[in-house]
């Protein structure tokens, strides 16, 4: 509980390592300025990146100490002067692309107000938590970046987790024909229920070949990429002439063929939210909180911890058998 000393719980990382550097520490609460609001957190959303910052694995980073996570929900506790959207009490979620001393771990967070979006009725504090880098990142991927048409076809690898389950519901609401993968039974069924058009199990060997008897053998059109070490040189197999490949995740090098990108004209795109201008970054976010408000944007809540066992879910979203919507930690109420 937060203490009437001006003092919150909150995980602080003080060394970058393994997820065992993640403590639950006392720490003063934010104080709100100019155009920055404190938001009382509810829930916070476990994204990959957030582990990969953690170990010191990206070329950028927070300066030590800092609190991690990039996504939450809660209510507006203080606003700036500056800020005009948003008034104390007013149910928000978060989206928090900028490198900052405060993130979602903990029982409040500061966040700039272009960060920052009113939660609709519609979805729980623990939906909200599981909106932000998601549903970012599939918007950015399918519409900004590889500009995806209706009627084209799109396999979403990892379709499973809380990015691919972002994207198959955009991709069926704009009308496009999806495939997705998943690494064990439920995921599949999850993948299904969805609404994806084709789900294949990604740990058969011959799942590539399902995918092109699918398509005809005339490939896919776009392709969203969760692990590209592992993938992408086979990907380049199964993409139609002027096909376009979204890099989403990738834990490692790969050596690929360059030479079957040439004829077909293939072409690779990086995703990182972090390179959105503000134009781009408006245009997600409008685009979401329509689909909020129109019903079709549901986050699935795969697994819940408390705020205090965030090691345990960083291990988890790394290492567990097949990943399963979003994991999110909670401030015990």
């Amino acid at each position: 509980m937060s203490l009437s000393d001006g003092k919150m719980q909150a995980i602080s990382v003080e060394k970058f390592g393994s997820e065992e550097v993640l403590e639950l520490k006392l720490v003063d609460i934010p104080t709100a300025s100019a155009s920055t609001v404190v938001v009382k957190v509810i829930a916070a959303g476990v994204n990959p990146v957030d582990t990969y910052i953690r170990a010191g694995l990206l070329s950028y980073g927070p300066e030590l100490p800092y609190t991690p996570g990039k996504d939450g929900a809660g209510i507006v506790h203080e606003v700036g002067e500056g800020v005009t959207k948003f008034e104390v009490g007013q149910r928000v979620f978060i989206c928090n692309v900028s490198l900052q001393k405060y993130g979602t771990y903990a029982e409040y967070t500061v966040v700039k107000e272009d960060e920052l979006f009113p939660l609709h009725d519609n979805l729980t504090f623990e939906q909200g938590a599981a909106l932000g880098v998601p549903y970012f990142t599939a918007h950015r991927a399918l519409v900004i970046k590889t500009k995806c048409s209706a009627g084209e076809t799109v396999l979403i690898h990892g379709a499973s987790g809380a990015v691919g389950l972002a994207a198959v519901q955009i991709a069926k609401h704009l009308g496009l024909t999806v495939i997705g993968t998943a690494g064990t039974e439920d995921g599949v069924s999850l993948v299904k229920q969805t609404g994806a058009d084709l789900v294949v199990n990604h740990k058969e060997k011959d799942y590539f070949e399902k995918i092109q008897e699918y398509t005809e053998n005339t490939g896919v059109n776009i392709i969203l990429e969760m692990l590209a070490n592992k993938n992408l040189d086979k990907d380049l197999d199964i993409l139609a002439k002027r096909g376009r490949l979204a890099i989403i995740g990738s834990r490692g090098p790969i050596r690929i063929d360059p030479r079957k990108m040439m004829m077909p004209e293939h072409e690779i795109y990086g995703i990182g939210l972090l390179n959105s201008n503000k134009e781009e970054w408006q245009q997600s976010a409008e685009f979401i909180l329509k689909g909020i408000e129109e019903g079709w944007v549901k986050p699935f809540i795969g697994k819940s911890y408390p705020m205090e066992n965030a090691s345990i879910a960083h291990k988890d979203i790394i290492h567990s058998s097949g990943a399963k919507g979003k994991i999110i930690l909670v401030n015990q109420k």
